[in-house]
């Protein structure tokens, strides 16, 4: 990346991260809507090409504390974790061992763009990118150092942070000014995403890239629209069974708070 904006790190905040982000419900439902997405492939231990059983070969980057993997390490896959803050990798590597998973991991202490000169050409069957690229200074970039690990075959689970639903929901609560401002902020707040991605510029940048959407998901299609939030947490459950049950239909689906698309190479 040849840009000098700065990506953002998360160096000192993985307790903060933990309670506000993982603990909370719309941390629930965004577990809840990955292990219903990725299930066909973590669920899969065959070699589609030669039929023989083996675990896949597994990338999470920018994993923080770890339990996006856990689905993929569960069910005997061998996952390479990576995060660029030191306290993130130790806390998911504690996290690991505690569950007894640690066996199916390494850990890279590195930045995406870190990761060639560590991974030295290695291909996945399955790479992982959760609520990364939103916090890059320059987000494209990304794309072809994602493609470059991702097997012939392979696929990429990309979830990433809706501008479409951050300027739906502030026109929602009245927020004018922020949406005139082009949802910018004199003083950005650290825990908020720098760069929120309209989802017609990344099918721009991936057609660009030589790779294709399999499949698309809202994440937090209706959570985040709520008028009241005690009523999300109130009634939970049910809130989780609507979520899932429409965030892969149109027009719902649009307007998940992030998105999550399943990506392969372009035929």
């Amino acid at each position: 990346m040849t840009s000098k904006k700065r990506d953002q790190s998360f160096t000192g905040l993985t307790t903060k991260f933990a309670k506000n982000i993982y603990a909370t419900g719309k941390g629930k439902i965004r577990l809840a809507v990955l292990a219903r997405d990725l299930a066909p492939l973590f669920e899969r231990s065959t070699d589609q090409s030669t039929h023989q059983a083996r675990p896949l070969r597994v990338l999470d980057v920018g994993g923080g504390i770890g339990q996006f993997s856990e689905f993929f390490a569960r069910n005997g896959h061998q996952v390479t974790h990576t995060d660029i803050a030191p306290d993130m990798v130790a806390a998911a590597q504690q996290r690991h061992q505690q569950q007894g998973l640690a066996a199916n991991y390494r850990y890279l202490t590195a930045a995406l763009q870190e990761l060639p000169e560590h991974l030295d050409g290695q291909q996945f069957d399955v790479v992982l990118c959760h609520a990364v690229l939103e916090w890059l200074a320059e987000p494209e970039d990304a794309l072809p150092l994602l493609k470059q690990f991702l097997a012939p075959q392979g696929t990429l689970s990309l979830m990433f942070y809706n501008r479409d639903a951050k300027l739906m929901a502030n026109m929602v609560f009245g927020n004018f000014d922020y949406v005139e401002a082009d949802l910018k902020v004199k003083k950005r707040v650290r825990m908020s995403p720098q760069q929120p991605i309209a989802p017609a510029a990344m099918e721009k940048w991936l057609k660009q890239h030589q790779l294709q959407v399999c499949q698309r998901t809202g994440v937090r299609c209706f959570h985040d629209y709520l008028r009241n939030p005690e009523d999300g947490e109130a009634h939970f459950e049910q809130l989780l069974r609507l979520e899932l049950q429409y965030n892969q239909q149109a027009p719902f689906a649009a307007l998940g708070r992030y998105q999550h698309w399943q990506i392969k190479h372009a035929d």
